[in-house]
């Protein structure tokens, strides 16, 4: 996307925009008040990032319910966004409306998005979903955004205020950790929680696994749109691999005791010398987390090609272990899930539409944000090396610059590649400091 094709749509937008504001404050109350009263009433999506999570997250909402509408989509590149409003249109023709003046593009994308539906889907760079979640609240809009749901401590700060304000509005946030409506893993954890493993001693939570992304650079672009269109591979927009990847893991772990979160972490990371892949962020990490029970977490992340891979999660009790993700218990209480599986991905955005037609919207944002903070702090400690506490990184203002806020097409990038291709590490363990 060029700065000048930028500028050419700007007064067909700015049109676009007060005319879905207008339609939005007429059409949006008949449908908020009658979204309510029938399964068979419309409720029009939109989705923030045209990547393979938002416009995946728009295909399950339509399969979870057949009166979705997806009517808007958004992302900072033009190409992405009429591309995926094709592909989606050729699998779902009469639940995607998108007409052309409904296709966004830049920074300011998301807000027209808003404008237009009742539900937002946000699944765009990490360090962006705070913004737009609250954002979407403030308009008095449910919302739907995907992990990790803030990248730094400050994000954390706004998707707490913006959770308050939705429990003000009667307005629903569903998280994209699907893994609270996995079924299997659902009776897993709540066995569990129940005691059947007896008292838990440890964990052991793994995602290890090649690169998210592109790993070499793409030809023809400048350096900014290199950086916003690998999101994955650059630090100050995924928050990295503990944040953006692990975060999944460190949700179980922490539902599984019973949303307590650790009392301090130290961990270790860094990038390997063996590979020079695109961007500046670590492709090893490993936290232990420390209980105020004496229990341990053990947490790892990899993103290094050629090597062994894995998923997995276990829970160690004093009467047996937990596998949540095969939905079984060994042990003095062993057990196996025997119902019936049916997609997470699918299941959240089903009963999220349920809960809002129903008047009584899910509210994730409690657990998401514990979660997510749960992964910062291990990131944030491998970064600089040192043990953190909880109630320092709870309190702490930290943000990975720049602020989402400031982020424009034409800045300075955040980081720059050497003569051979190769960017500085984003972090130094030892050296670095946060928080």
């Amino acid at each position: 996307m060029s700065e000048s094709a930028n500028s050419r749509d700007m007064s067909r937008r700015d049109f676009v925009r007060s005319s879905a504001a207008i339609g939005a404050s007429v059409a949006g109350l008949a449908l908020t008040r009658s979204v309510h009263a029938a399964g068979s009433d419309v409720i029009r999506i939109g989705v923030v990032g045209c990547g393979g999570r938002g416009t995946g997250a728009a295909a399950n909402a339509m399969d979870a319910d057949p009166s979705v509408r997806l009517v808007a989509m958004s992302d900072l590149f033009a190409d992405r966004v009429r591309g995926r409003r094709n592909a989606l249109k050729a699998q779902k023709a009469e639940q995607v409306l998108v007409d052309d003046d409904h296709c966004f593009d830049g920074m300011d994308g998301y807000k027209h998005v808003i404008d237009a539906v009742d539900v937002v889907l946000i699944a765009c760079a990490a360090k962006f979903h705070p913004m737009y979640l609250k954002a979407g609240i403030e308009a008095g809009k449910h919302v739907f955004v995907e992990k990790p749901h803030a990248i730094d401590p400050l994000g954390i700060k706004v998707v707490n205020e913006a959770t308050e304000l939705a429990k003000r509005k009667n307005l629903g946030i569903l998280s994209g950790l699907q893994s609270r409506f996995h079924p299997a893993i659902r009776e897993t954890i709540q066995r569990v929680q129940d005691g059947q493993i007896g008292t838990i001693t440890s964990i052991e939570e793994n995602f290890i696994r090649g690169p998210y992304g592109a790993t070499t650079r793409p030809e023809g672009v400048r350096e900014l749109e290199v950086q916003y269109g690998n999101q994955y591979r650059f630090s100050w927009l995924c928050g990295d691999d503990v944040t953006q990847s692990l975060v999944h893991n460190l949700d179980r772990a922490t539902w599984a005791m019973l949303e307590t979160p650790p009392v301090k972490c130290h961990g270790l990371g860094g990038r390997s010398s063996s590979q020079n892949l695109l961007g500046d962020v670590f492709d090893h990490h490993s936290v232990v987390y420390h209980y105020a029970s004496g229990a341990r977490l053990y947490a790892f992340c990899r993103t290094t090609i050629g090597c062994y891979n894995e998923n997995s999660s276990m829970i160690v009790g004093t009467k047996g272990t937990a596998f949540p993700l095969a939905g079984r218990i060994t042990g003095e209480n062993a057990w196996s899930f025997s119902g019936e599986s049916d997609n997470p991905y699918v299941v959240e955005h089903r009963d999220f539409l349920k809960s809002i037609r129903d008047g009584q919207p899910l509210n994730c944002g409690e657990y998401m944000a514990r979660s997510t903070l749960v992964g910062i702090m291990g990131q944030l400690s491998c970064y600089s090396g040192r043990e953190l506490t909880w109630e320092r990184v709870s309190q702490s203002d930290y943000c990975l610059p720049p602020k989402p806020e400031e982020c424009t097409w034409d800045m300075d990038p955040p980081t720059v590649p050497d003569e051979d291709g190769v960017y500085p590490i984003c972090a130094i363990p030892g050296v670095s400091t946060n928080v």
